[in-house]
């Protein structure tokens, strides 16, 4: 089954079941308009990942790449009232655009945007009330820290999802010289080594391509 293919499911069943959305189309346009490679959730992973919220009944989530918002407005709209979204995103110009496509879904007030590398301004969380649900969705060479962070920010029955684990297949070159490829292979020996969390990795095609992501429970 070819690529083309794989996209042609996704738009069907998306037409069928990801509702019509003016302000998640015109964050995805305002991305495009401002030269944001397309690397953002597909809009069905999008409607995943806040029916997974939802589910898991998160009243405070923390995103580790903001890119241009898209996915923290679907996550901003699973919260409860009084609920929370801080997402961080490394680069100035995403945030921007993130900022303004967030402002205009009207999720403001309870989307909390920081600008800097995530390893810097995570430290600004230790302390704080641990989050229910973190999504792991930036620069794949880092991810291992990103995750041991993850971690020391959760509680037993926190939700750990990080995206973009498959690579196109690329993970299972242990050779591979690609600095994502080793981040991405070093943090699935960190997962299968840790105590604390029991997850598992599936596979995903669609119009994103070939790749996958990791869902983690935090235990203990």
């Amino acid at each position: 089954m070819s690529e083309d293919q794989w996209t042609k499911i996704d738009t069907y069943t998306s037409n069928l079941m990801v509702e019509h959305d003016a302000a998640l189309d015109l964050a995805a346009k305002a991305s495009a308009e401002a030269g944001l490679p397309e690397i953002a959730v597909a809009p069905n992973q999008g409607k995943f990942l806040h029916l997974l919220a939802r589910t898991h009944g998160a009243r405070r989530i923390l995103e580790i790449g903001a890119f241009g918002g898209y996915s923290a407005i679907w996550l901003a709209r699973a919260l409860p009232e009084g609920g929370t979204l801080t997402t961080l995103e490394a680069e100035p110009s995403f945030a921007e655009v993130a900022q303004r496509n967030i402002d205009n879904a009207g999720l403001s007030d309870v989307v909390d945007l920081r600008v800097g590398k995530a390893l810097d301004t995570l430290p600004e969380l230790a302390g704080g009330e641990p989050f229910d649900l973190v999504f792991i969705d930036a620069d794949k060479a880092n991810i291992p820290e990103y995750f041991g962070w993850a971690l020391k920010l959760t509680r037993p029955g926190s939700v750990i999802v990080v995206d973009n684990v498959v690579l196109d297949g690329l993970v299972v070159e242990a050779d591979s010289p690609n600095p994502a490829v080793q981040g991405v292979r070093r943090f699935n020996q960190l997962v299968a080594d840790e105590p604390r969390v029991t997850a598992t990795t599936v596979q995903t095609v669609g119009s994103r391509g070939h790749d996958g992501f990791c869902l983690m429970l935090v235990e203990s």
